[in-house]
């Protein structure tokens, strides 16, 4: 199993920058978050994944790769849009990803060029597709092209991890660009360690 690399110096770099974050990094040690390095696989398995529990999504991930044998646009493109649904998603979601595997067919979805794409191209050729959104497209960032600052406003995890840490009942767009600014350039690398925060 692959997992998110990050160096010993990434983590002390970051330490130095947030005396509250560095105490939780002493306390937890590191963190081993799996990543899928098969882009096209993380891109349908986070469609999957949206707006729902970890442990739903991860059942509705096993039964689509049970049913399909594997996650390629071919797979996909081949299976009436009605047996996907069946592995325990909405219909809508079910479009989106039969949507998604045409897209790599046709060329509108890239996927050989992501990798030499910077954070915010990935994110705006990401978008451009139905059903892809921003979070979509950040998680696809960390946990598959393995970039090092993504922090997601748009995770709720990733604010009320932020929101415990520092003791705020509410966290808008202006004081989240800020702790972003602070953890920069390891910004993934605080992910991992507000989302531990988020369900301790």
């Amino acid at each position: 199993m692959d997992i998110f690399t990050y160096t010993q110096d990434e983590l002390d770099r970051l330490s130095r920058k947030d005396k509250k974050l560095a105490a939780v990094i002493k306390e937890v040690g590191r963190i081993e978050r799996p990543v899928n390095k098969d882009i096209f696989a993380a891109l349908i398995d986070s469609i999957v994944s949206q707006q729902i529990s970890g442990k739903a999504a991860e059942t509705v991930w096993k039964r689509l790769l049970t049913f399909l044998g594997e996650i390629t646009p071919e797979t996909i493109q081949s299976t009436p849009i009605e047996e996907i649904q069946k592995c325990g998603m909405s219909m809508r979601k079910a479009e989106y990803i039969k949507s998604t595997a045409a897209a790599a067919f046709d060329g509108r979805l890239e996927i050989g060029r992501l990798q030499a794409m910077s954070d915010e191209q990935v994110i705006e050729h990401l978008s451009a597709l139905p059903g892809i959104g921003v979070w979509t497209a950040e998680m696809l960032l960390i946990f598959s092209l393995e970039r090092r600052d993504v922090l997601s406003y748009g995770d709720l995890a990733i604010r009320r991890g932020i929101c415990k840490l520092y003791g705020h009942k509410e966290l808008d767009r202006a004081r989240f660009a800020r702790y972003q600014k602070r953890y920069s350039p390891f910004g993934s690398i605080a992910s991992l360690y507000l989302w531990r925060i988020s369900v301790d």
